[in-house]
């Protein structure tokens, strides 16, 4: 059973906390909570039900795979104390948000590897428009697809014209029938606030590259887009996939998406989200089959340089952490 926020919280998991809140989360919606055991005996971390976007995430999955970002960096700052992380991970019984626990095992320096991407916790963003022209290399997109096997996920290149004219496709339709559906323009709207998006980063137009943003002020029909190629500002096109799709697959996938953002950002080259066909059946049977065959599509991005960008606002710690009191006699 869980208390709500408490004082005093020992100092490692204060670090922990900082660490998880800066992951990356649906439109900044942060669905999360995270409970300390007492005495930095162990951090854990849970999806928080009523922060869910239940139009655009209906069955969670995305909710999971921003739980499974927060995971990654609480792995990355325990190793950042200089101790190997003892990971624990769903189900657990009797708790339906619970995704995993995380505790302090044998010391242990952090690799240079390592340690960049803890560095980078802080300095990542999300990207909304297009990034400054030129390619990435392609030494790094190697390994950023090497960082993903490492986390059980695949990281796959669409990198020629017609697989691009097909996923451009099939994101431009499931965001034209976002734009259509008033119920979802409202829970999007709801996004950009305090606590969300800032309304200035919204104001971007939203289809300005190859793959159509999200319209969350509902302006897109007031600006005059650009005739030219929009191809120059869309950066490198990437799609996440799993073998499997249930809940392990998502934290898996959250995991492996923010140890590829990490190593991207510690490079500085920031990503965009483009998950809109993946949150229609339809759609994202359409990715699968065209674009990952055999595999299920857990993440649409793009990669690029950007200049610098302030962070989105965060939830205050003390709205996110809390007391487990099943441990706290430990």
């Amino acid at each position: 059973m869980m208390s709500m926020a408490y004082r005093n919280p020992g100092r490692a998991v204060l670090h922990l906390a900082r660490a998880a809140a800066l992951a990356p989360s649906p439109h900044n919606s942060q669905p999360w909570f995270f409970a300390e055991e007492g005495h930095d005996h162990g951090f854990e971390i849970h999806t928080d039900a009523a922060r869910r976007l239940t139009w655009t995430d209906p069955g969670g999955r995305q909710t999971v795979i921003a739980g499974g970002a927060a995971l990654f960096n609480v792995r990355i700052a325990v190793r950042q104390l200089g101790f190997r992380p003892v990971v624990d991970v769903l189900p657990a019984l009797g708790r339906p948000g619970y995704l995993a626990r995380v505790g302090f095992g044998p010391y242990a320096s952090a690799t240079e590897d390592e340690a960049r991407m803890a560095r980078a916790i802080g300095h990542r963003r999300t990207r909304r428009g297009p990034f400054l022209p030129g390619r990435l290399p392609t030494t790094l997109l190697d390994d950023l697809r090497e960082h993903a096997r490492a986390e059980g996920a695949d990281l796959e290149a669409v990198d020629t014209s017609d697989r691009l004219a097909t996923l451009a496709e099939l994101v431009r339709t499931a965001e034209d029938r976002h734009r259509a559906d008033p119920i979802h323009v409202a829970e999007l709207a709801r996004c950009v606030g305090p606590w969300g998006l800032p309304a200035a980063m919204c104001r971007i137009p939203p289809d300005l590259t190859l793959l159509a943003g999200r319209d969350y002020l509902g302006a897109a029909h007031r600006y005059v887009l650009p005739a030219g190629n929009r191809r120059a500002g869309t950066g490198a096109v990437l799609v996440l996939s799993t073998p499997g799709d249930g809940p392990a697959d998502w934290l898996r996938a959250g995991q492996a998406l923010q140890r590829v953002l990490l190593h991207a950002a510690a490079h500085d080259v920031m990503a965009a989200f483009h998950t809109q066909p993946l949150e229609l059946s339809d759609t994202r049977g359409q990715v699968r089959a065209r674009l990952t065959p055999g595999r299920f599509p857990q993440m649409v991005l793009r990669l690029g340089h950007t200049a610098p960008a302030a962070a989105v606002p965060r939830r205050p710690l003390a709205d996110l952490l809390v007391r487990d009191r099943a441990t706290a006699g430990r």
